[in-house]
């Protein structure tokens, strides 16, 4: 009988690996129309799921006195209430500094945590890991209330150390999820290479692992310093007179009145998001090692 070739299986390409990217390269050559329908798609979605939030920009350039659209003519005079107003200017630092130093925890303290789960990679880690993703399954009203009972006795709340603690805990998840995917794709042979050279684990870890995962360190801090920016549910639960961040200012304005200042706040909080994304990815291509 004629001999048969055996057939030989070609192993599983995970994504982030060069077996996964040259194939990820193949199909989108031989797929053009599948993958413009595919963009197509993600355009529609992203509009549907931004064009809401643009509805802020012409209610901010009103003249009225409420929040509605212009009519005749458009102004700025919320835009200057808004930079020229103690308490907003106050409101907007307080979201600044908290969103700053809770992002410098969370980006140290979720970097740690994946490459310490990398490094184990055990059932036991996994569990560690579930764990550790847990606050962004939780419902935030039961994360607030958690928060407001635990910082009751601490004397924690009304405080500054208690909002960047509380979102810290929120947004490290976010840097563990990041920093996890640019480990898939790190080779753990350099980090071979360097021990067998004589490098300690700090100085591995500073010059090898570090720079090869910098994109997801740099993702997990722009997503940490959105969520620290934007968060509003446990907020409310946990200060009261002292601390009143930008969200919490507008939240209390849309309830005592219809000041288009909120709007104006609101475009603004839009800005600094788009504006840290641009970072994100400029960053991002000046990281990825020219292929």
């Amino acid at each position: 009988p004629p001999a048969v070739e055996p057939r030989v299986r070609r192993p599983l390409a995970w994504p982030g690996t060069p077996a996964s990217r040259g194939r990820t390269q193949r199909g989108a050559r031989s797929g053009g129309p599948v993958t413009a329908t595919a963009r197509a798609d993600r355009m529609v979605l992203l509009v549907l799921l931004i064009a809401p939030a643009l509805v802020a920009i012409p209610v901010s350039l009103t003249p009225k006195t409420f929040l509605s659209f212009p009519t005749d003519e458009l102004s700025l005079q919320y835009y200057r209430e808004l930079f020229s107003s103690p308490e907003w200017l106050s409101s907007l630092w307080q979201s600044t500094v908290i969103g700053a130093v809770s992002t410098l925890l969370a980006t140290s303290i979720g970097t740690l945590c994946a490459i310490g789960l990398w490094r184990v990679s055990s059932p036991t880690g996994e569990v560690v890991r579930s764990v550790l993703l847990l606050p962004l399954v939780i419902p935030p009203i039961i994360a607030a209330m958690a928060f407001s009972r635990l910082f009751v006795p601490l004397g924690l709340i009304d405080s500054y150390t208690g909002l960047i603690l509380a979102h810290t805990v929120l947004s490290a998840p976010l840097v563990l999820i990041t920093v996890s995917a640019s480990l898939a794709g790190f080779d753990p042979r350099l980090e071979q290479a360097s021990r067998n050279l004589g490098a300690s684990n700090w100085v591995t870890m500073r010059r090898v692992i570090i720079p090869g995962i910098k994109p997801g360190i740099l993702a997990g801090a722009v997503f940490a310093f959105i969520s620290s920016w934007d968060e509003i549910v446990v907020t409310l639960f946990i200060s009261k007179f002292s601390v009143y961040t930008l969200p919490r200012r507008m939240w209390n304005g849309i309830r005592e009145n219809t000041d288009p200042t909120v709007a104006a706040a609101a475009v603004v909080l839009m800005a600094i998001t788009v504006l840290a994304f641009a970072i994100w990815v400029l960053a991002s291509r000046r990281a990825r090692p020219a292929e």
